[in-house]
């Protein structure tokens, strides 16, 4: 069966969302082009995709299966119609705050995809076409440092990486060792201070919770606003109070953007370009690959505008496929812009409890 060439539009083209969502229900639900675990799944759907999902609102009939991806093979996720040439980048997990990692497979197109949308993004941001970046995040299995990693080389830097363990400090605070995790988070900073003292780096990759430990220091203070010419940060929540300090006290010098996203959805989305006054913290999505919707976590509606609400992400490309995926995060419904399926969010923070579990964010 070949590909319906919608799944594999230009990289600068942006397929219509009810034809794309419909060819990329019969990719990944034919018996020739599916997924062993797509296919064993559609089973117990008691509906058939290639037929009943359509819309954007018709993803809402898929169950939330994200939990299965902590035991599945990971080969098993890899659609049947790549044959021998699927170009698998890696293997990448959830932060695992919440029980066992969850795990995913990158593969090269949708690296390629989504590489292509982030320069943009970048670029329309003015961040710097040249000069080193600093990932003060975590590496290792988590997909965010893949990401930071080729955002730099392709911007014509040299990408410098700090080791990092976030479940380590999660597991810290746990377990009430929060002096523990206090003098992991200041190795951490300690590590990045050398690196901002002896190259040139150009752009922060960095979580909230690091970012505002570098501000303790003036002497790192004084380095950022000398060198760095942007902050990229994710990974935690900020409030709007603290990106506004941030942004007009403390790093005057530097523009500052957020990110937001999932290792479950394969990327993150940049936060709006929007006035320095504006105290909404907005993130668009990629559609018609990576959506949202805010929904009542009582009821599963759709909230009204302005309202907020528990965050549902859907990735749906060639690649993979992952629908009505509940997140642990609450947000506000914001309208998107025109031509974007589902929900824009801001102000996103994290539930208290998720899935039973207390939800820590620690350093990441």
């Amino acid at each position: 069966m070949s590909t319906d060439p919608i799944l594999d539009c230009p990289l600068d083209q942006v397929p219509e969302g009810p034809a794309f969502i419909a060819a990329a229900m019969r990719w990944h639900f034919s018996p020739e082009t599916g997924s062993p675990y797509w296919l064993d799944r559609a089973k117990t759907l008691g509906f058939d995709p290639r037929e009943d999902v359509r819309t954007f609102e018709d993803l809402r009939r898929f169950p939330n299966v994200a939990n299965e991806l902590r035991e599945v093979r990971v080969e098993d996720l890899i659609p049947r119609g790549y044959g021998a040439d699927a170009d698998v980048i890696g293997v990448y997990e959830s932060g695992g705050t919440t029980g066992p990692p969850k795990r995913v497979v990158l593969l090269r197109d949708w690296l390629e995809r989504l590489m292509h949308r982030t320069q943009q993004s970048l670029q329309a941001r003015g961040y710097p076409e040249s000069g080193h970046w600093l990932s003060l995040g975590p590496t290792g299995p988590h997909l965010i440092g893949e990401l930071i990693r080729r955002q730099a080389a392709r911007r014509g830097g040299i990408p410098f990486t700090v080791d990092m363990d976030p479940r380590w400090v999660k597991r810290c605070i746990a377990e009430g060792r929060a002096d523990e995790a206090e003098r992991y988070a200041e190795h951490l900073i300690d590590q990045s201070a050398h690196i901002l003292e002896t190259q040139n780096v150009r752009v922060l990759a960095t979580t909230p919770p690091l970012l505002t430990r570098l501000a303790r220091r003036k002497a790192l203070v004084d380095l950022i606003n000398a060198k760095v010419a942007a902050i990229s940060w994710g990974g935690a929540h900020m409030d709007p109070d603290t990106r506004y300090l941030l942004r007009t006290e403390v790093f005057p010098n530097v523009k500052l953007y957020g990110s937001y996203g999932s290792t479950m959805i394969l990327g993150g989305l940049a936060e709006r370009v929007t006035a320095p006054e504006e105290d909404l913290i907005v993130f668009d999505t990629f559609s018609p690959y990576i959506t949202f919707s805010v929904v009542d976590p009582e009821t599963g509606e759709v909230v009204r505008y302005g309202d907020r609400g528990q965050v549902v992400m859907h990735h749906i490309s060639k690649s993979f496929l992952l629908p009505n995926n509940l997140e642990r995060d609450l947000a506000t419904r914001v309208a998107p812009p025109p031509g974007q399926m589902g929900d824009s969010v801001a102000d996103v923070g994290p539930l208290a409890t998720f899935e039973n579990e207390t939800v820590i964010e620690g350093v990441y």
